[in-house]
């Protein structure tokens, strides 16, 4: 038996490719890395094995997988690496988000949010939750890198304010994320045939969360057309390729907004109706769009929204074999503790 776990080896390979060159002067190596988290069930396995031009079905994520994609750059030069990372299981799996960001792959590091926009209820926690965990582990990993190579942090930071023009107006009203941000509304074929309003609220309020964020948002479905802009974005996160620099930000389309060329003027004020504005009390933008968001599509109870932690008693990974053995070897356990207890309070008994 090996002594390490395919997982194990897989980040220790990745840590030591992201450390080759790490501790220059902040130039950017050959090897980037894209992070997908989002909505369980959310596509994000699709997108991936499309932008690796895999024709192969997907198939459910269990934790946290890993892949690579390779791209040529010119005759007798070294190809690009691109690492995938995938975060399975929706909000449940949130202490995985350390393993594939670290102080060595973390300048070469991007993240893509994909949400599912055919389960309104479920879209403002999964998005909060997710971007909360991460950006937590991200300032601290940041923090880390700082005390060793404080350029390379100030060179990220500057890259991710880079994206917006030095004149714009919403400079001083957002807080961008602190690496290179992408959300992407999947299952837009089913988010079309909403009512008006709603997709009205979604979109604006997608919108500014990734304007906020200085994020880049589209949306996307099985369409060909679809697939072939959302691979085109994440080729510029893994392979450094020229972004797209093409926006609709029509409600009756798929949107597409590269991060930087949205604003607030543009977006406009919450969609809340002028009676109701004063009843909303929020300490800030993002809250006050919460409100807002959750008025119209109120969150599901924490008991339905937390996924199942152990994938061992998840119903998509049953086994009839398996499941038999287990619930024998569970009723075995039971069985032994209850004779345990029963021995421990017979020799209280005698003593």
């Amino acid at each position: 038996m090996p002594s390490e776990t395919l997982w194990e080896i897989a980040t220790a390979e990745v840590e030591k490719r992201g450390s080759n060159g790490s501790e220059g002067n902040g130039v950017e190596t050959g090897e980037k890395s894209v992070f997908f988290i989002g909505s369980k069930n959310g596509g994000k396995t699709t997108i991936i094995l499309r932008c690796l031009d895999r024709d192969e079905p997907p198939k459910p994520t269990l934790a946290l997988e890993y892949t690579y994609g390779r791209r040529a750059k010119g005759h007798n030069i070294p190809k690009d690496i691109a690492h995938f990372w995938e975060l399975g299981g929706g909000t449940s799996l949130l202490d995985l988000i350390s393993v594939p960001i670290t102080s060595d792959t973390l300048r070469t590091f991007s993240i893509v949010l994909v949400l599912d926009l055919s389960k309104p209820n479920d879209l403002w926690p999964t998005m909060e939750n997710l971007l909360q965990a991460t950006k937590l582990h991200v300032d601290k990993v940041m923090m880390k890198l700082g005390k060793k190579n404080a350029k390379a942090v100030s060179e990220m930071r500057q890259k991710i304010w880079s994206n917006m023009q030095k004149d714009h107006p919403d400079r001083e009203l957002i807080d961008p994320f602190p690496i290179p941000l992408v959300i992407i509304g999947s299952k837009y074929d089913i988010f079309q045939d909403f009512d008006s309003e709603k997709r009205k609220v979604i979109c604006k309020t997608l919108r500014f969360v990734a304007h906020y964020y200085g994020a880049s948002l589209m949306f996307t479905s099985k369409s060909e057309a679809l697939l072939l802009k959302i691979r085109g974005v994440i080729n510029q996160l893994a392979f450094g390729i020229d972004k797209s620099k093409s926006t609709c930000v029509d409600q009756n389309k798929p949107l597409f907004v590269t991060a930087g060329l949205d604003s607030l003027s543009q977006i406009g004020s919450p969609p809340v109706p002028d009676n109701d504005f004063g009843k909303l009390h929020a300490h800030s933008p993002m809250e006050l769009w919460k409100k807002v968001y959750e008025k119209l599509f109120p969150p599901k109870s924490v008991n339905t929204l937390k996924d199942v932690k152990d994938p061992a008693r998840d119903p998509q990974y049953a086994e009839s074999e398996v499941d038999e053995m287990r619930i024998q070897k569970d009723q075995e356990l039971e069985q032994y503790k209850r004779s345990s207890s029963k021995s421990w309070k017979q020799i209280e008994l005698d003593s």
